[in-house]
């Protein structure tokens, strides 16, 4: 475990810590409980108040705390000889009077419900020993990991519930939260360029069990200072605001999300313990995200839902601030939500897209070489080629979006249809930010597969021109067509000249350019014009030009 620490861990525990995860675990504080605890004292009558050293923890038995004026003056002792706390058994003392008394004094009151003497105990091991107490606190996470299993949900619902006074989140590689608590967000300036609300702790006046936080909304200014790696620490109103963060990686060595974690304390060991916990939680998380790839691998049907869903739900909004709204037990967002199963899988869903669409080819008059149980077989060598994105049936073929740009995604496509045992072209839409513009895209890939004719082949939507739409055109269907067209023309074309001026004239927009793509004089070319035009054609007309420009193109293809 030392392998593991951090600055701070052998420093000694606070009151809070006993309380919050600590020997003291459900029983009532009333106070900060920010001192440390560096020995226990046990008071059975005042006199013994005058070897009570500072930061010593106060056990009242026998006449000190038998009744409730007793308990009160003992807190007032305690003040005088700078004590940690004071821990008195229940029913000394009224709550509601210790409650005010704990306030005025600036002493820390518990009541304990065990055997005042055993508890004196226990809060002697743990001060002598603070390395060991927060190892209990890291193996009982431990514990909790591993029964929690491969579930976000669940994994953040333990480290909500055993690291009280924290706020603990887990998010996405875009900064977006899938599970935990939001306000575990405040004070990381290096995730928001804004500031934010920081979260407080009302911990002051309520009294504490070992499960529960209550976070309040403050807005305070704060100064950051970096005390060791993974963690910040802030100071704010004599109160310590810490945060920690835990990258999570996916199996194939990137960045799946990262654990955050934030509260207040001023206990300098706290910080350490929390990343210790949070290094627990990252297996889990890794391997909750391979199940669901797993899973998805071996169900073809239900990755192209989730990202069908992806396409038709609206992206929701940023969080940012703090959520009033009342929380699951544990403080655990929804996370079976299609955005955090896509994340699961690896695919993109914000920052830049790019759609591509793979269509099958078939010959004139056949049927798709591909059927319905070819998608399984299509999404793997998809995913071989393309890495980890959504594979989508469009059609008789297979639609999806990447993270890489249009250029870079068109190169990987080809190499995907050259792995493809059936023949099939490729197109890549244009380049468009989030979810939101997909459906442009895709149907810019749809377009550009369309055209792209050949078997291997892939277009790019943003570079697709009048030549790519003409070369689309079926060939075949039209040539009939074309020769009513252009019969007067071909009547008079001997040698094929006039036509293929002609198809040069309106590709090229003028006389000049064609002369230079025909290689001839510019006269040549404006005495064959003559010659068209003497056919009947009106090259002037703009229905015309466009029934000739394809006419030409079919029949010189």
């Amino acid at each position: 475990m030392s392998g593991v620490r951090g600055p701070g861990w052998e420093a000694p525990v606070t009151v809070a810590e006993l309380v919050n995860a600590g020997p003291l675990a459900g029983a009532r504080m009333y106070g900060a409980g920010e001192n440390p605890v560096r020995g226990v004292r046990i008071v059975d009558e005042p006199s013994v108040f005058a070897t009570v050293t500072p930061h010593t923890a106060v056990v009242l038995i026998g006449t000190a705390a038998s009744g409730g004026w007793a308990v009160e003056m003992a807190m007032r002792r305690a003040w005088e000889q700078a004590a940690a706390c004071v821990i008195a058994p229940a029913g000394g003392l009224s709550e509601g009077s210790g409650e005010v008394l704990a306030e005025r004094l600036g002493v820390t009151l518990i009541f304990v419900d065990e055997d005042p003497l055993v508890v004196a105990v226990r809060v002697a091991s743990a001060a002598s020993r603070p390395d060991a107490a927060r190892t209990q606190l890291v193996a009982r996470c431990a514990t909790r990991l591993a029964e929690a299993g491969a579930s976000a949900r669940r994994v953040l619902g333990v480290l909500n519930a055993e690291l009280p006074g924290t706020s603990v989140a887990f998010l996405d590689r875009y900064g977006a939260t899938l599970a935990g608590r939001r306000d575990a967000l405040t004070d990381q300036p290096t995730r928001r360029e804004t500031p934010r609300a920081a979260m407080g702790d009302t911990s002051r006046d309520k009294p504490h069990e070992a499960s529960r936080d209550t976070p309040l909304e403050a807005s305070r200014a704060v100064s950051r200072e970096a005390p060791h790696e993974g963690t910040g620490e802030t100071v704010s109103a004599g109160r310590s605001r810490w945060s920690a963060e835990v990258e999570v990686p996916d199996e194939e060595g990137g960045v799946l999300g990262t654990l955050v974690a934030a509260g207040s304390s001023r206990s300098p060991g706290w910080p350490a313990v929390v990343r210790t916990v949070l290094e627990l939680a990252v297996a889990p998380l890794t391997a909750w995200a391979a199940r669901e790839r797993l899973r998805a691998s071996r169900d073809f049907a239900l990755q192209a839902s989730l990202a069908e869903r992806l396409l038709t739900e609206p992206e929701p909004e940023p969080e940012l601030g703090f959520d009033p709204a009342p929380r699951p037990q544990g403080g655990v967002e929804d996370t079976d939500s299609a955005r955090a199963a896509a994340i699961a899988l690896g695919w993109p869903i914000r920052g830049p897209l790019t759609a591509y669409r793979i269509r099958p080819l078939a010959e004139p008059g056949q049927a798709a070489p591909v059927g319905p149980g070819d998608g399984p077989l299509a999404y793997t060598l998809i995913t071989a080629a393309l890495g980890q994105v959504p594979v989508l049936t469009r059609g008789d073929g297979w639609a999806g979006w990447s993270a890489l740009g249009p250029s870079d995604l068109a190169e990987r496509l080809g190499q995907a249809l050259r792995s493809m045992p059936w023949p099939c072209a490729g197109g890549a839409g244009a380049q468009v930010e989030g979810l939101g513009g997909l459906a442009e895209s895709l149907l810019g890939a749809e377009a550009a597969a369309y055209v792209a004719g050949g078997a291997g082949v892939v277009r790019r939507a943003d570079r697709m021109g009048p030549a790519e739409l003409l070369g689309a055109l079926p060939t075949a269907a039209l040539r009939a067509p074309a020769a009513v067209v252009l019969r007067p023309l071909l009547a008079i074309d001997r040698d094929g000249t006039l036509l293929e001026t002609l198809g040069a004239v309106l590709d090229e927009g003028g006389a000049l350019r064609a002369a230079e793509r025909l290689g001839v004089h510019r006269n040549t070319i404006t005495t064959r014009l003559d010659r068209i035009k003497s056919a009947g054609f009106d090259l002037d007309d703009a229905p015309t030009r466009l029934a000739l420009q394809l006419a030409c193109h079919v029949m010189l293809r």
